[in-house]
């Protein structure tokens, strides 16, 4: 008798194991990092959770998501949680939150949204896939200098960040064709009127730092009316005065696909990284009407949104 029992529970584990590895996306926890709170990354989560929300519930699965300061202790931190944690998937919004977390697991699955120029840091590994951020940098450039004529362009960066610093290399490559000088200036330090003098129009990058000192940005450029241009969402409503970015709806999206199809077992080798095929361009023509800024037609042909 006894050795019946102990067959018909060698059965059972095995029953149990078959069913865990046939459907991986019965039990666990997706992961996320979402630097800062930064609207941006909160706008493409949303999409993510409508497109994901009732699935994940469906499979019992819940979702941690942690919101590190823009800091490589803080980054390492919240992605050594969600490992700890044992994540199915992790998802990072952001290049600086996905290269940390490449660095704190190899096999965790790891899926990245609004990541800018991937392929220019070979950031897909046997256990990254994702959905590119990247826009050209000439497109914000031109618009710029059609609103304003640019001699030197005030570039807020920050240098613990390489999307940001990537950006600022690739605005200073036109230099010459557009007829202006970039004169860097770093996210970390005060963002006072006296910071931006000298300069015709500002350009923010990606950082996550400047986006936390995005009202002192404001109020600065504003003093100085400065136009100011983002390649970063979630400005365009603090008064920056053009936006462009990957459409956060399709990267939301993508991403939801994305995790999708790891949780149904395909491997994260066989998912290729996604170019983004919507770009979202934000004017804010009530804030160039206060800066007493005529906006150009190509300029406002081109917007997908206006803040009046």
């Amino acid at each position: 008798m006894k050795k019946i029992r102990d067959i018909l529970r060698y059965q059972l584990a095995v029953l149990v194991l078959i069913a865990l590895v046939s459907h991986p996306a019965a039990a666990g926890t997706v992961g996320f990092i979402m630097t800062a709170d930064i609207p941006y990354y909160n706008e493409i989560h949303s999409v993510f959770l409508e497109e994901m929300g009732a699935f994940l519930e469906q499979q019992g699965m819940k979702t941690v998501v942690q919101k590190p300061r823009p800091d490589p202790m803080s980054w390492t931190n919240a992605a050594r949680k969600l490992t700890t944690l044992g994540c199915a998937v992790i998802v990072t919004y952001g290049l600086p939150a996905t290269l940390t977390t490449m660095k704190t697991t190899s096999d965790i699955p790891i899926v990245f949204g609004a990541v800018y120029n991937p392929a220019a840091l070979n950031i897909a590994g046997k256990n990254a896939t994702g959905v590119s951020g990247t826009v050209a940098v000439e497109t914000i450039l031109n618009k710029l200098t059609a609103i304003r004529k640019v001699r030197n362009l005030g570039v807020v960066f920050d240098k613990s960040e390489k999307d940001s610093i990537l950006q600022a290399r690739d605005a200073k490559s036109f230099e010459a064709s557009l007829g202006f000088r970039c004169v860097l200036l770093n996210a970390r330090q005060k963002m006072a009127p006296d910071s931006f003098a000298g300069v015709d129009a500002v350009l923010l990058t990606s950082c996550a730092n400047g986006m936390l000192s995005l009202s002192k940005i404001m109020d600065a450029t504003r003093s100085k009316g400065l136009p100011t241009g983002a390649l970063i969402g979630g400005g365009e409503n603090q008064g920056v005065l053009l936006t462009v970015v990957a459409a956060p709806r399709e990267q939301g999206r993508e991403v939801a696909a994305m995790v999708k199809k790891l949780l149904g077992g395909t491997k994260v080798s066989t998912i290729p990284i996604q170019d983004p095929k919507e770009v979202a361009v934000l004017v804010n023509v009530k804030e160039a009407n206060a800066l007493g800024l005529n906006l150009p037609a190509e300029v406002l042909n081109a917007a997908t949104k206006t803040i009046e």
